[in-house]
């Protein structure tokens, strides 16, 4: 402000001096103290820069939890995710929607997305526990009592597809021999001699009319 105040002076008897020395010293300090002003506002508006720098908030990292735990009871499907230190962060940094988000935990942030569970469940009668290192999802059953074989659909389904195919309306032999077809494609080169072997010996006992085997 002072500076300010010198430049505005200087200026005034600029306007009024007549010699030209007088002239030239005033022309330097005018320069002199125009450079001090443009100086000082450059170091103002650094900080001010540096001071919402530091308001910001620090960058957070995004994490997709893989892993958790699930149980159940009559009610409801009980989804357990560990998280070390997440009962110190505020209870809104933990939210739940159709996912689980947990909000600025030591720089980072956590997200789990459960889609398709297997059966409906009702989001009034759903709820969430926060514990020492540990996030509850209570997810309220609209069945009570239906029993959940898995979690979501995707797992139903790879788990249906591992299972050997029984259909017990065709012949029990073709049942009898997917198996033995599942068992032939995943076995060691061992496995598949001894298979072969039984084949044949299996065929040549149909051409001489011995069925048994």
């Amino acid at each position: 402000l002072s500076s300010v105040k010198d430049l505005e002076e200087v200026k005034v008897l600029l306007e009024k001096a007549t010699r030209k020395r007088i002239c030239d010293a005033l022309t330097a300090e005018k320069s002199k103290i125009e450079t001090e002003i443009k100086y000082k506002m450059q170091q103002k508006s650094q900080k001010k820069a540096e001071l919402l720098d530091n308001e910001k908030p620090a960058a957070v990292v995004a994490v997709k939890i893989s892993n958790y735990g699930w149980d159940q009871s009559d009610k409801f499907v009980k989804i357990c995710i560990t998280l070390t230190g997440v009962h110190q962060v505020p209870t809104e940094n933990v939210q739940r929607s159709f996912d689980l988000l947990v909000r600025n935990l030591n720089g980072k942030s956590y997200s789990m997305i459960v889609n398709n569970l297997l059966k409906p469940i009702s989001a009034e009668g759903s709820s969430k526990k926060v514990k020492t290192d540990t996030v509850l999802i209570l997810c309220r059953k609209k069945v009570e009592n239906a029993r959940w074989d898995y979690l979501t659909h995707v797992e139903n389904e790879c788990k249906e597809k591992e299972k050997p195919s029984y259909d017990t309306e065709t012949d029990p032999s073709e049942g009898l021999m997917n198996v033995i077809k599942k068992i032939y494609e995943d076995g060691e080169d061992d496995m598949k001699r001894t298979i072969n072997k039984a084949w044949v010996e299996s065929r040549e006992k149909q051409a001489k009319g011995d069925t048994k085997f």
